[in-house]
């Protein structure tokens, strides 16, 4: 019979507890209501990083979606040659996909202290972090989900350089960021009022 050590039973403890706790990814992704309804405190969280940084709610959002489905533990997957693993193809990690070197200078922006890449609020927080300078350094419009995810994707210097117009599947991403923010802000104007007067002490038409 097989022993198990106290460390091995107190880290298979700690990683069971985890994946309880783990916020499940919505259940209907393509309707922004539907997403908010099974999980109303991102909305508060994109509506905050909305106020703070200029990126509208559902591209935000749509930049999630495309990003990592929901999943707060995404990342991209091995590389293998033949059988031997190569590493992952990049450092992207959490809901934003958020690679080390520019979460690094968002941590010492924003502060290090207990900001997490797989935290949807700070996820959120990210994401409006970068357009706002995306927007201030290369003249994108917080509304133009095209553009912004372009620059996202390829970063600042790649977007200023083009990197993007050989790259067809990231044109098509682009495309469909744009298009799933659309039809987040249509879902979302049917919505939101409810969202926005969900506590106790918001009463309509008085909530803002």
């Amino acid at each position: 019979m097989v022993r198990l050590s106290k460390q091995m039973v107190c880290v298979a403890c700690v990683t069971m507890f985890v994946a309880a706790c783990a916020t499940p990814p919505p259940t209907k992704q393509s309707n922004l209501c539907a997403i908010f309804d099974q999980h109303p405190d991102w909305y508060d969280y994109a509506r905050a990083s909305a106020r703070e940084w200029g990126t509208p709610i559902h591209i935000q959002m749509a930049f999630v979606r495309h990003e990592s489905s929901y999943r707060s533990d995404a990342r991209p997957p091995y590389r293998w040659f033949l059988f031997i693993p190569l590493g992952r193809a990049s450092s992207a990690k959490g809901y934003a996909q958020a690679q080390d070197p520019v979460w690094g200078e968002y941590q010492e922006e924003r502060g290090r202290l207990f900001k997490s890449r797989s935290d949807m609020e700070d996820a959120l927080d990210f994401i409006g972090w970068y357009n706002y300078k995306t927007w201030r350094e290369l003249g994108i419009s917080r509304t133009d989900a095209y553009n912004l995810y372009l620059a996202y994707h390829e970063g600042k210097g790649g977007y200023r350089r083009g990197t993007w117009k050989k790259k067809a599947g990231v044109q098509r991403t682009a495309a469909r960021v744009r298009d799933t923010a659309r039809r987040y802000a249509s879902q979302l104007a049917r919505c939101e009022m409810g969202f926005r007067c969900d506590s106790w002490y918001q009463v309509w038409p008085f909530c803002r």
